[in-house]
């Protein structure tokens, strides 16, 4: 079992700077096979966990992406209609009609596994992790599903019964909190919250992931981006626009901040037209003299 420094250091083999907090989550969830539910707002870095996990495990990564109105045939399974179907048409076409009526087509032959079931019926040698996305977008329906599943690791198919992990899938949930998840499935799951980063841990972050990035424009744009956070808009800009306008501003040649390429690249950071329009007139350059100044 890998202890709380070796899931730091792994993660940050694979360019994930996990903080002391979160590297003791992720331990606790492998120590105790606990689901674990993470939140915080969009881009800091919630799914990245998951896909590092599994790296970092060598194993599969399984995603359930959530959506409103995602259902059982979507997130478990669904039979091969088409299948089962020219199935009966050639066993009919030999002159087998009376077999092709007895024939059992419910079978697992036929049964397309979709991501919930892939992850309980894994047969791998090391379980997978199974990133249950966004959760908060799907309904309570499916919360209760869920809730159901995560309490005995199986599934029951009617027509052919009840499939059980040999080994739990390491269950990674992610939420925006768009919505309140219910009560009774956070009591399944150990809980982590991530916030922003601090300065210096967005700077580790932008240097891990971008090494040829020039110094000066890395603690330039960590610093605006952090002012950026601290000002009225719609939607704050999450980690992964930071690395985004990083990248955007490096491919333009830029060596450090100037208010003109700030403005022209807001796009990159910010995704509301009021936002942008906030800071094109004049709030950019504001906030470009304050972290000189500072």
């Amino acid at each position: 079992m890998l202890s709380i420094e070796e899931i730091q250091a792994r993660f940050e083999a694979q360019q994930y700077v996990a903080d002391r907090e979160l590297a003791t989550a992720v331990f606790l969830m492998l120590q105790l096979q606990r689901p674990l539910l993470l939140e915080g707002e969009a881009g800091v870095g919630k799914t990245e966990v998951a896909r590092v996990l599994a790296a970092v495990l060598g194993t599969e990564l399984i995603r359930l992406q959530c959506y409103e109105g995602i259902d059982v045939n979507t997130a478990v399974y669904e039979w091969d209609y088409p299948r089962q179907m020219l199935e009966i048409r050639l066993l009919e076409a030999r002159g087998e009609a009376k077999r092709a009526a007895t024939r059992d087509i419910f079978s697992e032959e036929f049964l397309i596994r979709r991501p919930l079931l892939r992850a309980i019926d894994s047969t791998r040698p090391e379980p997978p992790v199974l990133l249950i996305d966004e959760v908060d977008r799907a309904d309570e329906e499916f919360e209760a599903f869920l809730l159901e599943l995560l309490s005995d690791y199986s599934i029951t198919v009617p027509e052919i019964g009840t499939l059980r992990a040999a080994r739990p899938p390491r269950v990674i949930l992610t939420s925006n909190r768009t919505r309140e998840i219910h009560d009774a499935l956070k009591r399944r799951c150990l809980y982590q919250w991530i916030d922003y980063p601090t300065a210096e841990r967005e700077l580790a972050i932008l240097l891990t992931r971008q090494p040829g990035l020039a110094e000066q424009l890395a603690g330039e744009v960590v610093g605006f981006v952090q002012r950026l956070r601290q000002a009225d808009l719609t939607k704050l800009p999450g980690v992964a626009e930071t690395l985004d306008w990083a990248a955007a501003l490096t491919a333009l040649g830029a060596r450090r901040l100037e208010a003109g390429q700030v403005e022209e690249t807001l796009g990159v950071l910010l995704k509301y037209q009021e936002d942008v329009a906030a800071m094109k007139h004049g709030g950019a350059r504001t906030l470009l003299e304050e972290i000189r100044a500072g």
